[in-house]
């Protein structure tokens, strides 16, 4: 498993891991808190991009950490890293399935090509709409393995599938992007 790393991006050693889930298991604040400043950053990230909408990310964020201190005692094993993300997983499947509810919305920005493309952050925005086009199971799988670095299996826990079944999706995903990205790219050249 990768190492986990503090704030100041230092790696924090299993046994310093273990007392620190240890102690916020029994409600110890301070030990939430410097799990919190861990993760924040990641989660916050991938609720954005899954989400695509700050407003619904900011909410999914913070109902995903108020569930993972009320259900604190459920945490088996030190993989809290795992854990957080399984329940912004379902946090943000949730709100998915809510808002097709009220709204089915086609964004044909999304599908078209804008010639005003300058630099990197026009080249940010069409990779946003790309993954805004795949569906969820791809793009949380690539979500998972490219923006927040967790291993196939991981993504596996994650997501409740099987390791291949994660690996297909990861694929299936990079190959949907180079397809919707392939005007960008020819257009670069």
């Amino acid at each position: 498993m990768r190492g986990r790393t503090n704030h100041i991006g230092r790696p924090i050693p299993s046994e310093e891991m273990s007392t620190l889930v240890a102690a916020f298991r029994v409600g110890d604040r301070d030990a939430f808190r410097s799990i919190y400043d861990l993760y924040e950053a990641a989660v916050y990230r991938f609720c954005r991009h899954m989400l695509n909408d700050e407003a619904a990310a900011k909410d999914a964020f913070q109902d995903t950490f108020i569930r993972f201190y009320e259900h604190r005692q459920e945490l088996r094993g030190d993989n809290v890293r795992s854990w957080l993300f399984v329940i912004a997983r379902r946090t943000c499947l949730n709100v998915i399935r809510a808002q097709r509810k009220t709204h089915d919305s086609f964004d044909e920005g999304a599908h078209a090509w804008k010639e005003d493309v300058e630099g990197d952050v026009a080249l940010r925005d069409e990779i946003d709409r790309a993954m805004r086009c795949l569906p969820v199971t791809l793009r949380e799988a690539l979500l998972l393995r490219e923006y927040e670095g967790h291993s196939y299996q991981e993504i596996a826990e994650i997501c409740s599938i099987d390791l291949s079944l994660a690996k297909v999706r990861v694929h299936r995903a990079r190959l949907a992007m180079r397809k919707l990205l392939a005007a960008v790219v020819l257009h670069e050249k």
